[in-house]
């Protein structure tokens, strides 16, 4: 009877403690009036670059380090392919909004949830426009909302240049994980970071600049 006692008293802590910590996504956003439809993103658009950038991949205290390479092979699909600093490849996927291809994995890193996790995180990455419901802002960004099936986008404009500066995937209530981009010139993307809210898994893409 004590045990079941203290099962029911965890339960209801730790349902009390969700329920505290959960609350809008947009509580310290303001909201304002609609300007725009949609947003569209610069980075990965272009059909003749190939997108090379050094990666390192941390998850749960683990390194992964090699080479990301995104290319647009058609209007809706782009290419990606993970290798080593060698060369060796260890992923090869095509990916679109509504369609996922895993043209090769090696059997070490061919884990249903390590592709689902990276196929929600390089379809957002490689998005090319968001149509827009909903606008916010805070101090010093535009802020965008945008339906993602169950869930929803928000798209961060600083007010200062007007360049992408980050997106988040969340749920009603809580962020799921962030895409932040580093830009010159808001065409070209020099680094970008996806960090995961709810799992320890963290993303790092630097440009390749070939010497």
């Amino acid at each position: 009877m004590q045990k079941s006692t203290i099962q029911f008293l965890l339960i209801n802590c730790f349902l009390a403690i969700v329920m505290v910590s959960c609350g809008s996504v947009t509580k310290n956003y303001t909201p304002k009036k609609l300007d725009k439809t949609a947003v569209e993103v610069p980075y990965f658009a272009d059909s003749k670059t190939d997108y090379v950038y050094k990666t390192n991949i941390s998850v749960y205290g683990n390194e992964l380090s090699g080479i990301f390479i995104a290319k647009k092979i058609n209007d809706t699909t782009h290419r990606i392919v993970f290798t080593t600093e060698f060369g060796n490849k260890l992923m090869d996927f095509e990916i679109s909004e509504t369609d996922f291809k895993v043209n090769s994995i090696v059997s070490e890193l061919d884990r249903k949830i390590l592709i689902n996790t990276l196929k929600e995180d390089f379809r957002l990455l490689l998005k090319k426009q968001y149509s827009i419901e909903e606008q916010f802002e805070n101090e010093s960004s535009e802020i965008y909302k945008s339906k993602d099936g169950k869930r929803d986008n928000y798209i961060f404009i600083s007010k200062k240049d007007q360049k992408l500066e980050k997106i988040v995937h969340a749920s009603k209530t809580k962020e799921k994980f962030t895409l932040f981009f580093n830009s010159e010139n808001n065409i070209f993307a020099e680094k970008i970071q996806i960090i995961h809210q709810n799992i320890k898994l963290k993303i790092e893409l630097n440009y390749f600049k070939s010497e």
